[in-house]
């Protein structure tokens, strides 16, 4: 018993992290040809050797390893499962290994110490819980190729954010092939609708991710905008039913592209205004004596909230449904200003309210923001 409790303390001690197991883990099924059986896997990994227990209960550790395969796999990493000509069926005879063919990058592909550090550096900035599995994946594949990326580079690394909710359960559900379902509000609509998606890609384009995929409701591909998902984003039992595309990535990117192209607005903005430092940044055409600048945009909706926000520092010149959505999104804004001035005014504050409408109609007025 003495030695039992004595021997408790150094086994916590020694407990290892889980991305440093699964590293441990990797480095083993690509050194063999031949593959190991699980118990091997348990007895000689670190991670598991540790509290592994020779012909005792291991259930914890093999519930812990069938974890670990799948959190390999949802990363990208081709582990295989190669089952014993003598033995079928039997999960005792299996084995496990990791093709060096499939995992190592072709000889054409080679990286200098300078570029291997920066892309070290580039994996550490995707730290955000958000985008973890994209990171460790990185990560992975890094110390594969014999650096650790978590050795300092420059002294510190940013940390970039992705602020959609809905961003990882739909990574997840990629990774996994799960169809999933959630509420979407269109564009010109206040109302959600549930839908139910496939999804075969997660992109980014103009800063905004987009989720692409086959919609069961329409039963046809469809593409959603991440930030009009409202509510949480829940799997369908069952595996999805379509197969992605080949190449649906780089497709889907050239359409929303397409889309930006097709789509292009006159603006006429402040001189040494706020709006036309943003926004001149993005012209592709501009007037510097009018102070009309050219830009594209991909989805009228969005484009609107922005320029909106200028409030009378930007004007809307065309096109004519660009220019009505901005103006509807201003008198909305001036109509909830006016609304408590109004009440003021009931309560014996006339001026305030005076000076409040009058406010909110200079902000309304067409040659004062929205066109």
């Amino acid at each position: 018993m003495n030695a039992a409790a004595g021997e408790q303390p150094e086994r916590r001690s020694k407990a290892i992290p889980a991305v440093d197991r699964q590293f441990s883990l990797v480095l083993a099924l690509v050194a063999t040809e031949t593959g190991l059986l699980k118990s091997e896997i348990l007895s000689t990994v670190r991670g598991y050797a540790e509290k592994y227990v020779d012909g005792g209960p291991n259930d914890n550790l093999e519930r812990q390893f069938e974890r670990d395969k799948d959190a390999l796999r949802e990363r990208g990493i081709p582990l295989e499962t190669i089952e014993s000509p003598d033995r079928p069926g039997d999960n005792q005879s299996l084995r496990y290994r990791i093709p060096k063919r499939r995992y190592e990058l072709p000889e054409s592909v080679r990286f200098t110490p300078d570029e291997l550090a920066l892309l070290g550096l580039a994996a550490e900035v995707w730290r955000e819980a958000s985008l973890s599995v994209d990171s460790q994946r990185a990560l992975t594949k890094l110390r594969g190729l014999g650096v650790e990326p978590r050795d300092p580079v420059i002294g510190y690394a940013p940390r970039l954010r992705v602020r959609d909710a809905a961003f990882e359960p739909l990574r997840r559900a990629l990774d996994r092939r799960q169809a999933v379902r959630f509420s979407y509000v269109r564009p010109g609509s206040t109302n959600a609708r549930e839908r139910t998606l496939e999804p075969w890609a997660v992109v980014n384009h103009e800063g905004r991710w987009h989720v692409h995929g086959y919609d069961r409701d329409m039963d046809a591909p469809r593409t959603f905008l991440l930030s009009r998902i409202t509510g949480e984003v829940s799997t369908v039992a069952g595996a999805a039913r379509s197969t992605p595309p080949e190449g649906v990535q780089d497709a889907i990117l050239s359409e929303l592209e397409g889309l930006r192209q097709a789509n292009a607005a006159d603006l006429a903005v402040r001189a040494g205004s706020d709006a036309e430092i943003r926004l001149g940044r993005r012209a592709v055409l501009r007037d510097d004596e009018s102070g009309v600048i050219r830009l594209h945009y991909t989805d009228a909706a969005v484009f609107a909230d922005e320029l909106a926000s200028y409030g009378p520092e930007v004007r809307v010149l065309g096109p004519s449904d660009l220019i009505a959505a901005v103006r509807d999104r201003l008198s909305q804004v001036a109509a909830a200003h006016a609304a408590p001035q109004a009440k003021r005014a009931t309560q014996g504050d006339g001026a305030t309210q005076a000076d409040g409408v009058s406010r909110a109609d200079d902000l309304s007025r067409p040659d004062r923001g929205e066109g």
